[in-house]
């Protein structure tokens, strides 16, 4: 029987495994279904050119993710299987998740029904939860980072941007002034750079809300720096003539896209218990939502743990995996 050592080394080469198709690009990465060729497994594998990534400048959030992928371990977040390194790449192992990303379903039919973004809110406010109560800020949260597993439960994916903060748990403590995220769910005070703690992802989780309730963000303009200053003037507009919304479903979104983060919901010492507390979950029971016992309102159709229907098409050959790599460049990975 192999001992530990060399079953992880049958993991942690590229050459042991085949990739089978692109399901999802990122600015320098890209991630790939791929089969172990002993095991006969399925698995998504995120591969970083490290000449891209130093040319990104985005050494640091390389190894934040990392160090955060390697803490969690949680029902509603990607869980890590392996990493390394080689003389070209980065790479990060993830069980292949054949649900697809949320994306794909909120384009696929416009809008959500209020009970599935019920269902949805309350499970990623169960994750940000868990990431909270590590300090950690995800600072991505967004329909494209968002998968289903083959059941339809959310798995929230891509931790580039997440960071581990400084100061208490227990509190909105900890302030970064790094300009991450994308630009429909970016908070105000990241956009002001004054600093923010993990409250900005729950002004993320308003955006997501409005977005899943009428398809598209609440926030939108022609040109970033008119995107921007919507976000700043944060004038909440529902467009009835789209969709009925509840008036305790608006009162929610409207509480966590407050612009200042420590009058928001959830940016108190309580965290997310004070939107677990809101009147909209009144009813959900949240140890059921946390061990996965409600009903997905989105059970993907899959016909077998390598099913891509449900991701994107891209072109295989836009990202070169086999560039040579200094060993000046190589320092910067020395503990990876």
């Amino acid at each position: 029987m192999p001992g530990k050592s060399s079953l992880a080394s049958e993991m942690k080469s590229l050459e042991n495994f085949d990739l089978v198709k692109t399901v999802g690009t990122g600015t320098f990465s890209r991630v790939y279904l791929c089969q172990h060729k002993q095991k006969d497994k399925y698995f998504a594998v995120k591969i970083l050119p490290i000449n891209d990534v130093i040319q990104h400048k985005q050494v640091q959030h390389v190894k934040n993710e990392k160090e955060v992928l390697q803490k969690i371990h949680h029902p509603f977040l990607i869980s890590l299987t392996e990493c390394w390194k080689d003389a070209h790449n980065l790479y990060f192992l993830f069980p292949f998740q054949a649900g697809g990303e949320l994306f794909t379903f909120m384009r696929m039919y416009d809008r959500l029904s209020p009970a599935a973004v019920k269902f949805y809110t309350s499970e990623i406010v169960c994750g940000l939860s868990y990431l909270h109560s590590l300090n950690i800020a995800y600072r991505d949260l967004k329909p494209e980072n968002i998968l289903l597993d083959a059941e339809g439960h959310t798995v929230l994916t891509d931790f580039g941007f997440a960071k581990t903060m400084t100061g208490s748990p227990s509190c909105a403590s900890g302030v970064s002034y790094t300009m991450c995220g994308t630009p429909e769910y970016l908070a105000p005070e990241i956009l002001q750079g004054r600093g923010h703690s993990k409250t900005v992802d729950w002004w993320s989780l308003g955006i997501l809300m409005y977005e899943m309730l009428t398809g598209q963000p609440p926030f939108v303009d022609t040109s970033l720096m008119g995107l921007y200053e919507k976000i700043m003037a944060c004038e909440l507009e529902w467009r009835e003539h789209l969709v009925s919304v509840e008036d305790i479903t608006k009162d929610l979104v409207r509480r966590l896209l407050h612009t200042e983060e420590n009058l928001r919901l959830g940016g108190g010492c309580s965290g997310a218990k004070e939107i677990q507390d809101h009147k909209y979950f009144a009813g959900t029971n949240w140890s059921d939502v946390y061990s996965r016992a409600l009903a997905p309102p989105i059970v993907p159709c899959v016909s077998g743990e390598a099913d891509t229907r449900y991701f994107n098409f891209y072109q295989e050959n836009e990202v070169n995996i086999n560039d040579t790599v200094t060993k000046e460049n190589m320092t910067l990975f020395a503990d990876f």
